[in-house]
């Protein structure tokens, strides 16, 4: 059973521990010319031929071990291929298969997301077949390839997924992701017009393009395609809330073909992209977040009950998809199917998106230079997997996370922790940040906004080849005029700050639509204020579950900002600081202030309010004990 309240892994497991601190393997069982490798062509239900790798063991059958990737299933990538035939002199059955439209599979173009629910169910069902076929099937990777493992892990055959930086989609994100979306769908995949050069060396490339652009303007409701109006003509009858979520409901019931096509009618396009995809909320609503395209489906309770195969979900303290991690966890442990809801288990590492995050103390901790490849992990997959066939999951600790500041691996019965208590971190005068609330009227803070100049993005929870993912020193950005900052005094002991962070905000602004910026940090002794955790809020989306509503210049509205979450020790001498801004460019693109309207962008006056009447705050899980 496990303890009641949080403590160290390496007291718990500490074999586990060192599988994640250090990747010790287990000796193999077989030599590398012993492994067979063969590639194959796997048909999908509709005849599209997929290229598959096979690592065989010498064994007559085996447990198998895969994954579904858009990023080429071998070609020249060393760490992958090591990663399979490590597992494969292991004995397991190691199989990479190229998604439809990518590397060396059919056709000739690749439609992002579209058809991966199907063909990811029908990989699963041929393996089924297979003569070497022994009944275990667990799968791996990251991103993209751990949403193909979610649709993987809707074939009753599976025994167990282990998706990193990945989620079902039920999160909610009101602004969209800019940076490296137009590099990454100008070259994953095959295509008109697809560059040569790879997304990580193109958004270098383009970077003068990128800067120059992604200004949002839409309007509230935007009109429909043609395509869409014909199809579907009693659309015009309907209010536009209505008619988005009449949308969402049939695109929910279509073949995957289907969804491609009408992704291309409601967009305009030939072939579906990433930016595609991160634009559909205008045709289906702020509600239908980016990553639901894999499993599309209705009703939340009925997706996480799609799901036959327990989890080890795999997430990181600064990766961009934290957040839909995280609400993917609450899903399936509240409303999953029974045994997959108990042997889901969640690992939170204090890294980003495949890259080092969390670097303070790097020098002395072994764990946070490690890159996070697949043969880094395969040690901790072996153990993961031993445990699944073994029937013995209940030796896993529910959730390990890692506290940074004190830079430890720890345990906990559930996320958030239970020992946790939601505690306010109030926002007053001269900029300090208390835990009294306001008791003086009328107190407030203004900065001007202008989209022409936005509050860049200088690390955090991003995916970026040019910007620096994790912990970076924001103290520069911190001092601009549109930024405004509130610090606590120095701390007398140590607070740990584990779980859920959430902004309340009281503001106002002169634009019809804008966005505010929430960030928390680590201020050192030494003057560094160290990047926690941010988050965003496009204040027409202010009303998360109901309809989209442009502002009221000058009135005052109380928001909520979600910042995801976090788990960090803040040592005795430290300050917790908060910052305000609108813009956290280009990470996401930044808002033209204009409600939708024709015309250039127009700067706007925010007002920040922190009186007893409008007590802004910041909501803190502090671990009590």
């Amino acid at each position: 059973m496990e303890p009641a309240g949080p403590q160290l892994l390496s007291d718990l497991a500490s074999e586990l521990e060192r599988s994640l601190s250090r990747g010790h393997l287990p000796p193999p069982k077989f030599s590398v010319s012993a492994i067979q490798c063969q590639t194959v062509q796997v048909g999908m239900r509709d005849g599209t031929q997929l290229a598959t790798d096979l690592y065989l063991p010498p064994l007559e059958a085996a447990p198998v071990v895969c994954l579904r990737t858009p990023y080429g299933r071998s070609l020249d990538d060393n760490a992958l291929v090591a990663s399979l035939i490590s597992f494969a002199r292991r004995g397991y059955i190691a199989i990479s298969q190229d998604c439809r439209g990518t590397g060396e599979s059919k056709p000739d173009h690749w439609d992002y997301y579209m058809y991966e629910m199907e063909d990811s169910f029908d990989f699963i069902e041929w393996v089924t077949r297979q003569k070497w076929f022994a009944g275990f099937i667990g799968s791996m990777g990251t991103s993209y390839v751990g949403q193909t493992q979610w649709c993987m892990a809707t074939h009753p055959a599976m025994s167990t997924v282990v998706p990193n930086m990945s989620g079902l989609g039920v999160a909610r994100n009101t602004a969209h992701l800019y940076m490296l979306a137009n590099a990454y769908s100008r070259s994953v995949g095959k295509g008109q017009n697809k560059s040569a050069v790879p997304y990580y060396e193109l958004e270098r490339l383009i970077l003068a393009e990128t800067l120059s652009g992604g200004y949002f303007n839409e309007p509230l409701h935007a009109p429909f395609a043609p395509e869409l109006l014909d199809q579907y003509p009693h659309l015009r009858r309907l209010s536009p809330d209505a008619a988005k979520r009449f949308l969402w409901e049939q695109y929910c019931a279509m073949s995957c073909a289907e969804r491609a096509c009408f992704v291309k009618a409601a967009r305009g396009v030939n072939e579906v992209t990433a930016e595609d995809v991160e634009s559909l909320g205008a045709v289906f609503g702020h509600i239908i977040s980016h990553d639901a395209l894999t499993i599309p489906e209705v009703d939340p309770a009925t997706l996480a009950l799609r799901i036959s195969a327990p989890p080890l979900i795999r997430t990181g303290w600064y990766d961009w998809g934290l957040n839909d991690a995280l609400a993917t966890w609450d899903l399936l442990r509240k409303r999953g199917q029974a045994r997959v809801a108990a042997r889901a288990r969640l690992l939170i590492t204090p890294y980003a998106h495949n890259v080092p995050g969390y670097h303070e103390g790097v020098a002395h901790q072994q764990e946070l230079m490690r890159q996070q490849t697949m043969l880094n992990m395969t040690a901790l997959l072996l153990r993961w997997f031993e445990v699944i066939q073994d029937d013995s999951v209940e030796s896993w600790p529910t959730v390990i996370y890692y506290l940074m500041g004190a830079n430890q691996w720890r345990t906990a019965t559930d996320w958030p922790l239970p020992q946790s208590r939601e505690t306010p971190l109030y926002l007053n005068s001269a900029g300090m940040l208390t835990f009294d609330p306001p008791e003086g009227p009328n107190a407030l803070d203004c900065y001007t906004y202008d989209p022409a100049n936005p509050t860049p993005t200088v690390g955090g929870s991003i995916v970026s080849y040019v910007y620096p993912p994790g912990s970076v020193d924001v103290n520069e950005v911190q001092g601009r005029a549109d930024v405004l900052v509130f610090d606590s005094v120095p701390l007398r002991e140590d607070l740990d700050v584990v779980g859920p962070l959430r902004m309340v905000l009281y503001a106002s602004s002169t634009a019809l639509d804008t966005d505010f910026v929430t960030r928390l940090s680590d201020v050192f002794p030494d003057g560094r204020a160290v990047q926690l955790q941010s988050g965003i809020l496009r204040a027409r989306y202010r009303n998360l579950d109901g309809k989209a509503e442009l502002l009221e210049p000058g009135r005052i509205y109380r928001l909520e900002i979600d910042l995801w979450g976090t788990a960090n020790r803040f040592k005795a001498g430290h300050r917790l600081r908060v910052d305000i801004s609108s813009a956290d460019f280009p990470h996401y693109d930044r808002n033209s202030n204009r409600g939708g309207l024709t015309g250039e962008p127009v700067v706007a006056q925010q007002m920040i309010y922190h009186d007893s009447e409008h007590p802004s705050h910041l909501i803190l899980s502090i671990l009590q004990g």
